[in-house]
């Protein structure tokens, strides 16, 4: 089974929505940061192996269909080479609502990630890695972080062919999406989900 679709938008652009999106129409296990966090003892080394420039993509997406989130979505470069039949969805919302929902739910976390509990420390470092890697270190302030943003969608658009790209708002529901991975639209509401509240909830285990 090889990935048919993966997401180059970062998180807090509407990837979980997307995630339970795409499982619906056909393209799923879809793989997403809560996968490694379900997983961490399997997926953190993997990362963490990617992420000093020894991916090992089968084992990662062994048994998944797409991928969306971080850490995907840090690696856009190198999934277009070695998927090269994929489709690619960036997922985009405005600058500044994504800095403000980042500044208030991922940044916090890695912020703290010393005093996170010990068997999710190798979890919060994997990530902090992995995001810093695509343009948010830590110690960015809002408009730095929305510099970044930009940065991360115009890179994704410069790297992956227009015809396997859908830039993409998860508020504009099944149409869009429907259309660039030619299926059918299913007659029930487009997911909305993981708020900011729902967030920290994944986080802790909550849900």
């Amino acid at each position: 089974m090889a990935i048919q679709v993966i997401g180059a938008g970062v998180g807090r652009t509407g990837t979980y929505s997307l995630k339970l999106a795409i499982t619906r129409l056909g393209f799923g296990p879809c793989y997403h940061m809560e996968e490694v966090l379900h997983q961490m003892p399997v997926h953190v080394p993997l990362w963490s192996a990617a992420l000093s420039g020894h991916p090992d993509w089968q084992a990662i997406y062994n048994g998944y269909e797409s991928a969306v989130d971080w850490p995907t979505a840090g690696f856009f470069r190198e999934l277009i080479a070695v998927y090269s039949s994929a489709r690619f969805i960036l997922t985009k919302r405005t600058p500044e609502s994504w800095a403000d929902s980042f500044i208030a739910t991922i940044y916090k976390l890695i912020a703290y990630r010393d005093n996170a509990p010990d068997e999710m420390k190798a979890w919060v470092e994997m990530g902090s890695g992995v995001i810093a890697r695509t343009g948010f270190p830590d110690g960015l302030d809002r408009e730095g972080l929305i510099r970044g943003f930009v940065a991360h969608n115009e890179a994704v658009k410069e790297s992956i062919p227009a015809s396997q790209l859908l830039e993409y708002e998860v508020k504009e529901g099944w149409g869009p999406l429907c259309e660039f991975l030619e299926v059918s639209v299913p007659d029930e509401e487009f997911p909305r989900t993981n708020d900011r509240a729902e967030f920290w909830d994944r986080v802790t285990g909550k849900i």
